[in-house]
C-alpha cells in the first residue's frame, strides 16, 4: 500500500489513461446523443418501418450486455466485413466508441422519449391551431420543456457511459482501468493503484454533475418570482411571432 511509489510510478501512466477516458466518453456522448435523438424521432414517427427499426435498436442494445457487444464489434463484425473486404480493420479505440455510442444511443433514445411525452398535450394543440409548423413546433415548444423533464437521466447516463468505458478495457482499449491493470500487473500495488483510480472517476464524475447542475439551472423558468413567461404562454407567443413574421 505505497502510496507515495504508486502516485510517483503510476501517475503519467494513469493520466494518459483518464485522457483517453475522458475523449471516448466526449465522443460516445455526443454520438449517443444523436442516434438517441434520431431514434427517438424514429420511434414517434408515424412510418411504421421507422418506428419498429428504432424499437428493434432500443430492444437489442438494451437486451445485451455491453462486454458482448464489445466483441461482437471488435470480434466479431470485422470477421464478417473481411468476407468482402479481406483488408478491412478495426482498432480498439474505434470499437469502444462505436460500442459506447450505441449502447449510450438505445438509452438516450427512451430518455428523450419520455421526455417529450411529459409535455402537455394542450401546448402542441395550441401552437398548431395559432400557425406553428408541426417541425416548428417540436423545435420551439416540445424540444425545450422535453430537455428539462430529461437532463437528470441525461446526466445519469453520461455518468453511466464514462464509468462504462472501463468495460471497453477487455477489448485493449488504453484507457484509465487498462493502464492501470498494466502497471498493477508488473507491481502488484493492487490497493494504492486501484483507491488512485477510483479517485481519478470521482474527479471527472463530479466536474461533469457540477457542470450539469449549472446548465440545468440555466434551462429553467423564472417561476419564483413569476417574471418569466410560463410554460403555457410560450405556445402563444411563438405562434404569434411566426404569424408576424418575426
Amino acid at each position: 500500500m505505497d502510496f507515495a511509489r504508486v502516485w510517483n510510478e503510476a501517475l503519467p501512466l494513469l493520466l494518459q489513461g483518464v485522457l483517453t477516458t475522458i475523449l471516448i466518453s466526449i465522443l460516445s456522448i455526443i454520438f449517443g446523443m444523436v442516434l438517441g435523438f434520431v431514434s427517438c424521432m424514429m420511434g414517434l414517427s408515424k412510418n411504421f418501418v421507422l418506428k419498429w427499426l428504432s424499437r428493434i435498436y432500443v430492444w437489442l442494445i438494451r437486451g445485451t450486455p455491453m462486454l458482448v457487444q464489445a466483441f461482437i464489434v471488435y470480434l466479431s463484425l470485422p470477421q464478417v466485413v473481411q468476407l468482402f473486404v479481406p483488408s478491412f480493420r478495426i482498432d480498439s479505440f474505434t470499437a469502444g466508441l462505436v460500442t459506447l455510442s450505441l449502447n449510450a444511443g438505445a438509452y438516450l433514445s427512451e430518455i428523450f422519449r419520455g421526455g417529450i411525452k411529459a409535455v402537455d398535450k394542450g401546448q402542441i394543440e395550441a401552437a398548431r391551431s395559432l400557425g406553428l409548423s408541426s417541425a416548428r413546433t417540436m423545435m420551439k415548444i416540445t424540444l425545450p420543456q422535453a430537455l428539462r423533464v430529461a437532463i437528470p437521466a441525461m446526466v445519469n447516463q453520461f455518468i453511466i457511459t464514462i464509468k462504462d468505458t472501463s468495460i471497453i478495457s477487455v477489448i485493449g482499449l488504453a484507457e484509465l482501468v487498462n493502464r492501470a491493470r498494466t502497471y498493477v500487473g508488473s507491481t502488484y500495488q493492487f490497493f494504492a493503484t486501484w483507491v488512485l483510480v477510483a479517485a481519478f472517476y470521482l474527479v471527472v464524475i463530479s466536474a461533469l454533475m457540477w457542470v450539469s447542475q449549472r446548465f440545468e439551472r440555466s434551462m429553467t423558468y423564472d417561476a419564483e418570482d413569476g417574471s418569466g413567461p410560463g410554460p403555457g404562454a410560450k405556445a402563444a407567443v411563438l405562434a404569434g411571432e411566426y404569424i408576424r413574421g418575426e
